[in-house]
């Protein structure tokens, strides 16, 4: 079965991270590993082209691979566009949201041998195994209402901070599944309060 990889170079540093990324998926190709690998526009080089972030041509490139490879997005150049809509973020949110990745899995190792290398403490740094995982698509990603509204006689911006009970619970469970394949024990930090989710120990 082949394996639909969408590269996604974006903007920045992104095109030299993408260019040694597609080195590594040809010699994986070259191996023998049955993969498919596209481009795609996506962030400000895709704003450039398209005048969208996130055009319907990546997203549905997106929705059909098997993994998605994304370089960077943004940077000075774009920085002056006023509809927000059309930043080069928007692109990397509107993946997140239409494709449902709301798990972001931040990995934090520290080998001995560079621990001396740290600011903090070697004794406390060495051997550092740590996961962080936050949630991307709920919270003030994508609260409504949000804007920027004149109030006695000055500008006034507001987001909404906004979490349901359901998207607590998924990223808790892939929280708690995460610290069980790791074999390690964990206390993790879930905001906000969590107080009716079973996995808090809520009712």
């Amino acid at each position: 079965m082949t394996h639909k990889v969408l590269l996604l170079p974006g903007d920045g540093i992104g095109p030299e991270i993408a260019a040694q990324a597609a080195r590594l998926l040809k010699a994986c190709q070259e191996a023998g590993l049955d993969i498919e690998v596209e481009e795609g526009l996506v962030g400000g080089s895709a704003y450039d082209v398209h005048g969208e972030p996130l055009p319907a041509e990546t997203l549905e490139k997106a929705k059909a691979a098997s993994a998605i490879l994304l370089g960077a997005v943004g940077g000075p150049k774009w920085d002056k566009i006023e509809d927000l809509s059309k930043r080069p973020e928007k692109g990397l949110l509107g993946l997140r949201k239409n494709l449902g990745l709301f798990g972001n899995l931040r990995p934090a190792m520290l080998y001995p041998q560079l621990a001396s290398a740290s600011s903090l403490k070697p004794e406390l740094v060495a051997g550092l195994d740590i996961m962080i995982v936050r949630e991307l698509t709920g919270g003030i990603y994508f609260g409504q209402p949000r804007g920027i509204e004149v109030r006695n006689g000055e500008r006034v911006g507001f987001n909404t901070y906004i979490y349901s009970e359901s998207e607590i619970e998924r990223i808790g469970r892939v929280a708690f599944e995460m610290a069980q394949k790791r074999g390690k024990s964990s206390v993790p930090s879930i905001k906000p309060t969590c107080w009716k989710s079973p996995f808090c120990g809520g009712k």
